[in-house]
């Protein structure tokens, strides 16, 4: 997980989006089924992610800590990890 929030920070995106924007990736992947990585960055515009562009490797991070958190049912706190903004 902490690959993934490093990643997204490095990409942009502010760190108290991170649980939201994660939230609404699973929740598109969960009840649609997409092809591609266009119609998912598609799906997240309409949600009102406009900004952030999803790529393959982020979004191969990002399907690995959703699959943990199902299989561990735990979710990782994001204020707990310190981050380099560098």
């Amino acid at each position: 997980m902490r690959t993934v929030i490093d990643r997204l920070v490095i990409k942009g995106m502010e760190i108290t989006s991170i649980p939201n924007y994660i939230r609404d990736l699973a929740y598109i992947i969960s009840f649609n089924n997409l092809s591609s990585l266009q119609g998912l960055n598609r799906r997240l515009q309409l949600l009102g992610w406009d900004d952030f562009e999803l790529d393959e490797h982020t979004f191969q991070l990002i399907l690995a800590a959703i699959e943990y958190i199902s299989v561990t049912n735990q979710l990782p706190v994001v204020d707990k990890f310190k981050f380099n903004k560098n």
